[in-house]
C-alpha cells in the first residue's frame, strides 16, 4: 500500500465541492488500505511533507487545481500525481481554447464567441437561445442560460464584474449526457435530467433534485456508443491521462456536441464519475486505488 496525500479545498469558487470530493477520495483510499493525509493547499504546501509521500491525488476543482497550476508545482518538486499533466490541464481548463482545439480536430462543438461587457450585445448569438459562462470555471457557477423571453441584463452585467471575458455559446436543445473515461476506456453513459422547474445549475447539481440515469433511458444504444467514442477521442487528443469526464449535448436529431472535458471530475458521493464507475462494477475504493496505481506506474518509468 502507498502513502497518498490528497489535495482538496483550495481557494476557487468550487472549494466546497472540492472539500467533499477530497473527503470521499481519502475515505475510499483508507478503506482500500492506503495511508492517507488530506491537505488544503490554500493554507500552504509543505514541500518536505509532499516529498515523503508516494503519490499525490489532487481533487482540486477550478482555478489552482484544474488549470495546471498545482501540477506545475508538483512537477517542479519531482512528485508523481494522479491525473492530467500541465499541458492537458491548461488546454481543457480554458473553454475557448479547448473549443477551438476540438473544432480544428474535427470534433463537434456548439458555435460560440468570446464576449466582454463592452461587445456582448453586438453578437448575433444573442438573438437566439444561448448560454453564457466563464471560460475558466466549473460546476455551472456564474452560468446564464437564455431560452427566450426577456434577457436578464442585470444578472449578466453582474457576472461580468467577476469575469472580464465569458464564453457565449449557442444553446443546444436536447438531452445532456456525460461520459467518464478511466485510463483509456470509456465508462457507461449518464443521462442528466434537471428538475422540471430549473436547469442543471450549481444548486441542482448537488441538492439531489436532478435525475442522473445510468444507464440512460432516453438515449439509444447507438448514440451512447458514439458518445463514448467521442469522449475517448477528446480525452486522448487533449492529452488527458488517468481520468476525465466529458459533457455532451444530444439534439433532437441525435447529433452530438461536446461542451467540455473535466480533468479533475467531482468525486463526491453525488458525483457523476463515481456513479459511472459503479455502474461498470467498480466500487469507489477500487476506483481511487486504480487511479493511484496509474500514477505510481509512472514513478518507475
Amino acid at each position: 500500500m502507498a502513502f497518498v496525500i490528497v489535495l482538496a479545498g483550495g481557494s476557487s469558487d468550487e472549494r466546497a465541492v472540492s472539500e467533499r470530493s477530497g473527503a470521499a477520495v481519502a475515505a475510499a483510499l483508507a478503506k482500500h488500505g492506503h495511508t492517507v493525509k488530506q491537505i488544503n493547499p490554500a493554507t500552504g504546501l509543505e514541500a518536505e511533507l509532499l516529498k515523503q509521500c508516494d503519490v499525490v491525488f489532487p481533487v482540486l476543482h477550478g482555478k489552482g487545481g484544474e488549470d495546471g497550476e498545482i501540477q506545475k508545482q508538483l512537477d517542479e518538486l519531482g512528485i508523481v500525481y494522479v491525473g492530467s499533466d500541465v499541458a492537458a490541464s491548461e488546454l481543457c481548463f480554458d473553454k475557448w481554447v479547448y473549443k477551438q482545439f476540438l473544432r480544428d480536430k474535427g470534433l463537434p462543438v456548439p458555435n460560440g464567441e468570446i464576449a466582454s461587457a463592452d461587445n456582448i450585445w453586438g453578437f448575433s448569438l444573442i438573438a437566439q437561445p444561448f448560454v453564457l459562462k466563464p471560460v475558466d470555471g466549473g460546476s455551472s457557477v456564474d452560468t446564464y442560460i437564455y431560452r427566450g423571453g426577456t434577457i436578464d441584463k442585470t444578472f449578466i452585467s453582474d457576472i461580468f464584474t467577476r469575469h472580464p471575458k465569458l464564453l457565449l455559446e449557442e444553446l443546444i436543445e436536447g438531452s445532456e449526457i456525460t461520459v467518464a473515461v478511466l485510463g483509456n476506456q470509456s465508462l457507461p453513459v449518464i443521462e442528466i435530467i434537471p428538475p422540471a422547474s430549473g436547469e442543471f445549475d450549481y444548486e441542482n447539481k448537488y441538492n439531489g433534485k436532478s435525475q442522473e440515469l445510468c444507464p440512460p433511458q432516453n438515449i439509444n444504444a447507438e448514440v451512447q456508443h458514439q458518445a463514448q467514442e467521442l469522449a475517448l477521442r477528446a480525452h486522448k487528443l487533449t492529452g488527458c491521462r488517468d481520468f476525465s469526464r466529458t459533457d455532451i449535448m444530444v439534439d433532437a436529431m441525435g447529433q452530438l456536441y461536446i461542451l467540455e472535458t473535466n480533468t479533475i471530475p467531482g468525486m463526491t458521493d453525488q458525483s457523476l464519475f463515481p456513479k459511472a464507475a459503479a455502474t461498470a462494477g467498480i466500487s469507489m475504493d477500487k476506483l481511487c486505488d486504480q487511479l493511484v496505481q496509474m500514477a505510481l506506474a509512472r514513478k518507475t518509468t
